[in-house]
């Protein structure tokens, strides 16, 4: 059986099995954490021997030997992305795995008002390899080669597509050479930190297929509402209700499939949404997330101040009913001398009793390159020294900065484009 028959063959029993009602469904609505034979791979290992000498390093290094749980604390950011092409079989597989409590879609839509899974409506040039094919026609920007000065371009986009074109693709990791002259060099541009080693054509995903691979293993849900970015408005082409309509609809099929809404945090960076979901899904509105970025230029040591952003405050928000926000990083550590301490936005996010999420560990690569060797690295800026006092050294410093998150700031979770890695120190934490 060729490989893409195999496949479909499986997620459609997947999709089969996730809408059985009966005995069955009602077990699978209870909170599986589950305690299977979760492997980290070398990576956890390899960041702990990194680390400064002391006590953190000691109490992690007793631990090399497992045993690892499956917990709700690791969430696989697009699966495990470090490696894996994102949103794919293969990238949802690999963070299942690693023990990811929960796995992220990102939900965009196809022409036919199907849900499926990209972390943007318009990256199907760099994600896939739709320029290399028949569907290279749809494209909205077809490929244009690079010329002096002018790197080459190409946008294509899920909403220009039915479920089965969509389908059809080949994922890769998410990248383009703007030298390219053929649609072919456009492909690659792989950033140096992850790897060409399993793109090899990975299996693109529907929302459900998604729910229901997840759902098989026990893992939860986070799919975040993406907007209609490159071509807004398609939301409205497709979808006669407009964003309500797209945001109902993804709720929708959680339901269709039985999941217990408990077991899923809708996500999404407009209040809009959130505030939709509150409204007419409470049982799923009660733990939405508010993916907290409101200006990328705030100031690190406070970036609730209003003056510094737009959009509501925590504050403002708490009181709309969000009980969970997901901002950066960044935004809830500071260097304190050589030290890494809670932010001034952590203190004033606990003291509005919000639980925090936070994104992305191992998002950007190796710390040695990307801070100490003058790089700009976007998840450290509050710590490697651009706004004065630097408390990052080696990249080591991942597992420091992913204990003053864990046990001084007291988030529930945190994305990783490498759940393995979280899942070591919750692990060994106790963290479930």
């Amino acid at each position: 059986m060729q490989r893409t028959s195999a496949v479909t063959a499986f997620l459609g029993a997947l999709i089969a099995v996730a809408a059985s009602t009966g005995p069955a469904a009602a077990d699978r609505d209870k909170d599986k954490v589950g305690h299977e034979n979760i492997q980290v791979g070398p990576r956890p290992f390899y960041l702990v021997d990194k680390m400064t000498d002391g006590p953190l390093k000691n109490a992690l290094a007793q631990c090399k030997k497992g045993p690892f749980a499956r917990t709700n604390f690791s969430i696989g950011h697009r699966g495990a992305a470090l490696q894996f092409p994102e949103h794919t079989l293969e990238s949802y597989e690999a963070a299942i795995h690693m023990g990811a409590g929960i796995v992220e879609c990102d939900v965009t839509f196809t022409k036919d008002a199907k849900l499926v899974c990209r972390h943007a409506q318009c990256d199907l040039a760099t994600t896939t390899n739709i320029l290399t094919t028949p569907l290279a026609s749809t494209c909205a920007v077809p490929f244009t080669p690079a010329s002096g000065n002018t790197p080459a371009k190409a946008m294509c986009c899920t909403s220009d597509l039915s479920l089965a074109q969509f389908k059809s693709l080949k994922a890769k990791m998410d990248s383009f050479n703007p030298a390219a002259q053929t649609p072919a060099e456009f492909q690659g541009g792989v950033p140096t930190f992850r790897t060409e080693l399993y793109n090899t054509g990975a299996t693109l995903m529907s929302h459900k297929e998604s729910i229901a691979l997840n759902d098989s293993h026990g893992v939860n849900f986070t799919p975040e509402l993406k907007e209609a970015e490159g071509k807004p408005e398609a939301v409205n082409q497709v979808f006669p209700g407009g964003q309500t309509e797209y945001a109902q609809r993804m709720i929708d099929e959680y339901k269709e499939m039985g999941i217990n809404p408990n077991r899923v945090f809708a996500q999404s960076f407009n209040p809009a949404d959130i505030l939709y979901w509150l409204q007419h899904e409470p049982a799923f509105g009660k733990q939405a997330v508010w993916l907290e970025s409101r200006d990328a230029n705030v100031d690190p040591a406070d970036p609730d101040d209003p003056g510094l952003v737009s959009g509501p405050t925590l504050q403002q928000m708490v009181a709309e009913g969000v009980k969970i926000v997901a901002p950066p990083m960044w935004y809830l550590v500071k260097a304190q001398g050589d030290k890494i301490v809670p932010s001034k936005y952590a203190q004033k996010a606990k003291a509005a009793k919000l639980d925090i999420i936070t994104w992305t560990l191992e998002r950007s690569g190796r710390i040695v390159e990307d801070v100490l060797e003058g790089g700009n690295n976007y998840y450290f800026q509050s710590t490697d020294g651009s706004h004065g006092s630097q408390a990052i050294f080696n990249d080591g410093d991942y597992m420091t900065t992913l204990d003053v998150l864990g046990r001084e700031v007291g988030i529930r979770g945190i994305f990783s484009d490498w759940p393995g890695t979280v899942t070591y120190y919750a692990s060994c934490m106790g963290l479930k």
